[in-house]
């Protein structure tokens, strides 16, 4: 059974089709999740938030072929919601205070600091479209917004990536 073919039932209140839709996808949720937050028991949180989202709203999917788009709309939402939550915790003692954030690596990739000074919305589109191969279009259906939008997004966010690997290079 194809996935067009789960969602629909899943539409109709299959919840078994629904479970196969969610394994067949958990991995690639699981992967946006941790580019976002760069923390297993974050992105994990992430995932089960956006499986949550998805069963409680899955009948007011019109348009089964698209499940896959909706349901990596609703993950980056589920994203976004958890880093903006994240900025507004405050830790009462100092042992926990900045213990949210996680301690950059010495060896980690200059790519995923670079990424992370982007803003949102370029971080997100060029997330999609290189870390998910997602095309273009199907990035403006998850984003809602037009399709050139979205080209002018990832070739500014592309130079953005290229300056800040470029300091990082001549900074090291």
């Amino acid at each position: 059974m194809n996935q067009t073919e789960l969602a629909q039932r899943a539409i109709s209140g299959d919840e078994d089709s629904f479970t196969l839709l969610i394994q067949e996808n958990r991995e690639k949720i699981y992967r946006m999740a941790f580019t976002y937050v760069r923390n297993k028991e974050d992105a994990l949180e992430i995932v089960q938030e956006t499986v949550y989202r998805a069963f409680i709203s899955i009948h007011k999917l019109k348009q089964p072929q698209y499940f896959q788009t909706w349901l990596t709309k609703i993950a980056v939402n589920c994203a976004l919601d958890h880093i903006r939550k994240a900025k507004k915790v405050v830790y009462m003692d100092k042992e926990h205070e900045g213990s949210y954030e996680q301690k950059p690596r010495e060896d980690a990739i200059d790519l995923q600091d670079a990424l992370g000074q982007l803003d949102e919305k370029s971080r997100t589109v060029i997330m999609l479209r290189y870390f998910e191969d997602m095309p273009i279009k199907d990035i403006a259906d998850v984003l809602d917004i037009p399709l050139s939008s979205v080209k002018s997004i990832i070739y500014r966010g592309l130079e953005k990536l290229k300056v800040n690997i470029g300091e990082r290079e001549s900074l090291g």
